[in-house]
């Protein structure tokens, strides 16, 4: 069982039991029925029958003390059988309506802080098989948006931002290259093409023995030319990109700034995009608003 601490109180407004001992921790109740993991209570019961009778338990991890034992054991100490006890507020020392299972357990400090955990990106590595973001902190890789997340958007109604989370922010090359050219030229993104899931989709498919065709206004298109057409798309556009390379790059905005880069920064903005920058290209200054 684990947990995030969510509150912390001072030792004399933590609720206390009849005899004026102080709960160490409160523990929430609903982080037992959905990951029944019922060994924290049979442990805090016959912890609190050993703490009262004045012994030590050592039980293997799956072979543990039987239901009766533990019952008995309650009994010896002259706890009710079901190990819950009156419990008092710290605040008002009024009585709560209901008596709690307290009992002695043990509980080791997990080292997760979120200023260690906090990360972000914009564009970075990506998945050979799917062209997908990589994962985690440490690959600079980006946020998962799960099944749930999909499922929250979905009932939100929030179609646009669904189809960038699982297109251009995704696995789409060709739509997040034209995306990315869009930006630079100040001009509306597209609409995204064929996600690369879809093309290792359509292999696995075929491994299996199955052929697919793709709709396209009601007529069969077969998928495996839509892929290669998509894919020479893709290859056209970096080659086309791979043209702006070197000392001064002319940015298309409203003041038209001159931005001098290093080499060294030009180099490392095309390989966070995956581009390479061909033998031959020119050092003259290329205007991105006109010729991109």
């Amino acid at each position: 069982n684990k947990g995030v601490v969510s509150r912390v109180l001072p030792v004399e407004d933590m609720p206390f039991m009849a005899d004026g001992t102080p709960i160490d921790v409160v523990l929430s109740p609903m982080g037992v029925p959905s990951r029944m993991n019922l060994g924290q209570l049979f442990e805090i019961h016959i912890g609190m029958a050993a703490r009262i009778l004045g012994y030590k338990v050592a039980t293997p991890s799956f072979n543990g003390i039987p239901d009766e034992v533990i019952s008995e054991e309650l009994a010896k100490a002259g706890i009710d059988h079901n190990g819950r006890i009156q419990l008092f507020d710290g605040l008002t020392g009024e009585p709560f309506n209901e008596k709690t299972s307290v009992g002695v357990m043990h509980m080791i400090k997990l080292h997760h802080m979120v200023e260690d955990k906090i990360h972000a990106r914009s564009t970075g590595p990506y998945t050979m098989v799917t062209q997908q973001p990589l994962g985690g902190k440490a690959q600079n890789g980006g946020q998962r948006f799960g099944e749930m997340e999909v499922w929250a958007l979905e009932a939100y109604g929030a179609s646009s931002i669904l189809q960038e989370m699982l297109t251009i922010k995704s696995d789409d090359v060709y739509g997040r290259a034209k995306a990315y050219e869009s930006i630079i030229k100040n001009e509306p993104i597209q609409g995204p093409k064929l996600p690369e899931g879809f093309n290792v989709l359509v292999k696995e498919l075929q491994g299996l023995g199955l052929k697919v065709d793709l709709l396209d206004n009601g007529e069969a298109r077969d998928a495996d030319r839509v892929i290669e057409k998509t894919s020479r798309e893709i290859e056209k556009s970096q080659d086309d990109r791979l043209i702006y390379a070197k000392h001064n790059v002319h940015m298309n905005d409203d003041d038209n700034d001159l931005i001098d880069l290093s080499d060294e920064e030009i180099e490392e903005s095309l390989d966070a995009q995956g581009i390479t920058i061909k033998e031959g290209d020119n050092d003259e200054n290329i205007d991105l608003g006109e010729e991109f």
